[in-house]
C-alpha cells in the first residue's frame, strides 16, 4: 500500500471515531447554519482538525483544501478534504454519511479514501493500483441495459438552474432506468458506484470535497466519469456522471437531452 494512502487511512479512522462518539449524542451539539439545508458542527470542524493535523505531522509541506477550513498553504501536492459528507444526515441520526480525503499531485488525484465509520467501511484507491472494499478488489458492475440499472444521485439545492434542470434530467432517468436512490452523501454515492451497488450515478452543483476521491475510486474499478460535456473538468463545474461503461453513454444522453 502506498504510504500517503496510509496517513489518509489513519486520518480517516482518526475522524471516524470523532464522529462515532458525536453520533451517540447529537441532540448536545452546536450546529450552525451555512445556507439552505447546509449545515456545519462542531463535528465537523473537530474531525477537518484531527485530519489536517494527521496528514501535516506527516507531509508539513502539503496543501489542504478543506470543507471547513478552505485553501490553507500552497504545494503541488493538495489534501481534498470532507470531515462529514452528509452533515444534515448525521444530524437527524439518519445513516448515510462518509469522511473523504483525496491527494491531489499537480492537478491529479492520486489517492483517495471514503470511509463510514458506522458501517467501518473502508474504500480506498492509488492511481494506477485499483480501488477497494476493506481491501477486497472493487469492480463496477457488469450492468448493460438502463431499464436495469439502479442510479443514485443527489439535489442540488445551491442554484435554482440547477434545481430545474435537474428535476428535468430526473423525471427522465426516472422513466428509463430501474430506479433512483437519493440518500444523501455524494461521497458515499460515487463509492457505491466503484462497488457495483449503483450502475450509475449523476448530481449537479458539487464541491471538489464531495468528488475527488470518489472518483478515482470510479476510474480505478473501471468506471467512467464525466462532466455533463463529457470532459474531466466535473471537479471545476461541479456537475457529474459517473458510471459502469455500457450504462455511462447511455446516462450521460439522458441527462444532457434533459
Amino acid at each position: 500500500m502506498h504510504p500517503m494512502l496510509n496517513t489518509a487511512i489513519k486520518a480517516a479512522r482518526r475522524a471516524g471515531s470523532i464522529i462515532n462518539r458525536a453520533a451517540l449524542d447529537i441532540d448536545r451539539l452546536k450546529i450552525a447554519r451555512k445556507g439552505p439545508a447546509d449545515y456545519v458542527t462542531e463535528i465537523d470542524k473537530a474531525a477537518e482538525e484531527a485530519i489536517i493535523s494527521v496528514l501535516q505531522e506527516a507531509y508539513p509541506d502539503h496543501s489542504f483544501l478543506g470543507e471547513e477550513s478552505g485553501a490553507l498553504g500552497q504545494s503541488e501536492y493538495q489534501w481534498i478534504i470532507d470531515p462529514i459528507d452528509g452533515t444534515t444526515n448525521f444530524l437527524h441520526g439518519f445513516p448515510m454519511y462518509a469522511v473523504s480525503i483525496a491527494l491531489s499531485v499537480r492537478g491529479v488525484i492520486t489517492q483517495g479514501v471514503i470511509y463510514d465509520p458506522l458501517k467501518n467501511d473502508l474504500f480506498t484507491a492509488t492511481r494506477g493500483a485499483g480501488a477497494f472494499l476493506n481491501e477486497r478488489r472493487l469492480r463496477v458492475s457488469a450492468q448493460t441495459r438502463m431499464e436495469d440499472a439502479l442510479i443514485g444521485s443527489g439535489f442540488p439545492y445551491s442554484s435554482m438552474d440547477n434545481q430545474e434542470r435537474y428535476l428535468r434530467m430526473l423525471a427522465v432517468v426516472m422513466r428509463e432506468s430501474a430506479g433512483i436512490r437519493r440518500p444523501g452523501s455524494a461521497a458515499l454515492d460515487l463509492a457505491y458506484v466503484a462497488a457495483g451497488r449503483y450502475d450509475g450515478f449523476w448530481e449537479l452543483g458539487l464541491k471538489p470535497w464531495d468528488m475527488a476521491a470518489g472518483v478515482l475510486l470510479i476510474q480505478e474499478a473501471g468506471g467512467l466519469v464525466t462532466d455533463l460535456e463529457g470532459e474531466q473538468r466535473y471537479l471545476e463545474t461541479g456537475h457529474v456522471v459517473a458510471a459502469t461503461p455500457k450504462i455511462f453513454s447511455q446516462l450521460l444522453s439522458l441527462v444532457t437531452k434533459a
